[in-house]
């Protein structure tokens, strides 16, 4: 099995169009902020706290395992599959860049960590051109 590169491996598992629609608003963003670069800092300091995908991801399957947990001790021990089932999708999610989850954050825009730092130096590049 022929694994992708781990910062291609979201964007490749990713619909073309989606990846370009996040493209698009990035490039759209980076336009304005040519226009505005009084505004850069604050921009700067937005896509600071900015979640990529990994981080989401991540929090997501916390919160899922974390409750899942508690009612399958409170409730009903049916529940103690969701940590296995969650644990083998961050597992796939690993190899090959795709989880259940992954679709629905990219569609809500979330970013990896590479798309983030593309702006953050387009942003940078303008500043200093000033």
């Amino acid at each position: 099995m022929d694994l992708p590169e781990t910062a291609e491996r979201v964007p490749e598992s990713t619909p073309e169009r989606v990846n370009e629609r996040i493209r698009r608003e990035t490039a759209e963003r980076i336009q304005y902020y040519g226009e505005h670069p009084d505004e850069i800092d604050e921009r700067l300091e937005e896509l600071h706290a900015e979640w990529d995908i990994e981080r989401t991801l991540e929090a997501n399957a916390s919160v899922l395992v974390l409750l899942s947990l508690g009612l399958g001790a409170t409730v009903d021990r049916r529940f103690l599959v969701v940590p296995a089932v969650i644990s083998a999708f961050l597992l796939q999610h690993a190899l090959q860049g795709w989880c259940p989850p992954v679709p629905v954050f990219r569609r809500l825009g979330i970013r990896t960590q590479r798309e983030i730092e593309a702006e953050r130096h387009a942003l940078l590049a303008i500043e200093d051109g000033l």
